[in-house]
Order: structure tokens, then C-alpha cells, then sequence
């Protein structure tokens, strides 16, 4: 094997970075060229329709979530989880990771969150479809579920949201699928997604970037194994026996609206 000496290293850096960079200005010149804001609605909405129109699907992701510490270090979480939905209201989800094992069960009335790392379940009244749970969960327990903007009936809505700014980035390849990529701006924060090209057009990666927060922290959630209709498992969507193992603590009897 031959040895590159300190020299031959430093040239070779140099021209990576010089090569990184080109990419870099190649890539902004060919986005403001190929740029189609009505193209990247359209795929957007075929999307939503899509996903939407499925009475049932499942799918495995792997998140991380970024934080930045007081002295700036970015620091990356990482988990794993799957999703199991049927609409208009069920749905299971599961998530491992560094600091929680946990798990979501929601059978049109009853919410259930079992921590299994704590060894302890929550229930809660919150009657109503997987869109009134989202909602609930993000502005009332601040629980927000797994991308949970792409779970909606209507996800393009919501996700367009005060959009100021779209790109067209043309396409990448997420796990092996070809996808379509696109850039999204609002006020607080950038986003990004690609959509397998094909006629299943599900949602391979989501990005999330804060703009509000120092150091500009990122949500990833990157999905695999995506099944619908008959391909979905039967699933039960109740917690079974909660009792055995499982200190139980029940709130919210009344339900919010």
C-alpha cells in the first residue's frame, strides 16, 4: 500500500474541498434554473392526495433531533419507530432510543402512552379522528407525533402553511428510491422533502430546520418499508393488559375539545 506523504494529504484535501465547492455553486446555479414552484406544488399535492386516500398504511423511520448546547455544540438524538395507521381514527406508533422507549396507542377514544423505560402508562380521553389527535397532541400536551404533518387527511395544507419560498432541487435517492426533491421557507423555519418517484408517491425524507434558534437545529425523519391497504398487518390498537408490569396513571377523563 503506498503512503501519501504530509504534502501529497494537504494537496489532496485542497482539491476535495475545491471540488466540494464547485458542487456547491453548480448545484445553487442548477436549482435557479430547474427552480418550478407550481411543479413542486403539484408533486406535493400528489403526496398529500395519496397518502390521504389510503385507508390504512405503515411505515419504520429512523428521527434524529438536533440540540444545541449552551456552548453551542450540536448535539443529534437518535430513535427508531414505526407507524401503523388506519383512518380515520387508529393509529400506533412505536419509538426507541438514547433516552425513551415508548409507545402510542389510539383506538378513536382512548389515547395510551406507555413509556416502557419508566415502566408506566398514561391514558387519556381524546375522542375523535387521527387529525383531532395531532392537533391535540402538538398544541396541548406538546407530544407532537412522529412528522406528524404527513399523518394529516390533508397534509399539503398544512404543510404549505406560510410558505414564502419553494425549490425545485430536482432528484436524490433516499435509501435506494429515486426521489423528487424539494426546499421549502417560512419565517421560522426551512424544510425539506423527497418523494419516491413512483406510483406510490410516500414521503421518503422530511428535514426540518429552525431558524429561530441558534446554531439552526434539524429534525430528520427518514422512512422505509412503507405498506398499504391489505400489506398492513392486523394491528390492535388498545394497550393489552397494562396492569401486568405497568404502573398505570389515567388523566384527562373528561376529554378536550
Amino acid at each position: 500500500m503506498n503512503k501519501k506523504g504530509p504534502k501529497s494529504v494537504k494537496m489532496f484535501v485542497r482539491c476535495m474541498v475545491a471540488a466540494a465547492l464547485s458542487l456547491i455553486v453548480l448545484l445553487g446555479t442548477a436549482a435557479g434554473v430547474s427552480a418550478d414552484e407550481a411543479d413542486a406544488k403539484r408533486i406535493l399535492k400528489a403526496m398529500s392526495d395519496y397518502l390521504g386516500a389510503q385507508k390504512s398504511f405503515s411505515f419504520e423511520f429512523d428521527a434524529t433531533l438536533e440540540v444545541v448546547t449552551t456552548d453551542e455544540q450540536v448535539l443529534a438524538l437518535a430513535s427508531s419507530g414505526t407507524v401503523i395507521l388506519n383512518r380515520p381514527d387508529k393509529i400506533r406508533v412505536t419509538r426507541a432510543g438514547g433516552f425513551a422507549d415508548a409507545a402510542l396507542f389510539f383506538d378513536g377514544k382512548t389515547l395510551t402512552l406507555l413509556g416502557k423505560n419508566l415502566n408506566q402508562y398514561t391514558q387519556l380521553d381524546v375522542p375523535g379522528t387521527i387529525d383531532h389527535l395531532i392537533d391535540e397532541l402538538r398544541d396541548t400536551y406538546q407530544r407532537p407525533l412522529p412528522a406528524a404533518d404527513l399523518l394529516l387527511s390533508n397534509s399539503y395544507d398544512e404543510l404549505m402553511r406560510d410558505v414564502v419560498d419553494v425549490k425545485d432541487l430536482g432528484s436524490g435517492v433516499i435509501g435506494g428510491i429515486e426521489c423528487d426533491y424539494f426546499a421549502f421557507r417560512t419565517d421560522e423555519v426551512d424544510w425539506q422533502i423527497w418523494i419516491a418517484q413512483a406510483k406510490r408517491p410516500y414521503p421518503c425524507r422530511y428535514v426540518i430546520t429552525s431558524k429561530r434558534i441558534s446554531g439552526g437545529p434539524q429534525y430528520t425523519v427518514q422512512t422505509r418499508d412503507w405498506k398499504t391497504g391489505s400489506e398492513v398487518a392486523a394491528t390492535d390498537f388498545k394497550l393489552k393488559e397494562p396492569n401486568q408490569g405497568c404502573s398505570g396513571r389515567t388523566e384527562g377523563s373528561e376529554g378536550h375539545g
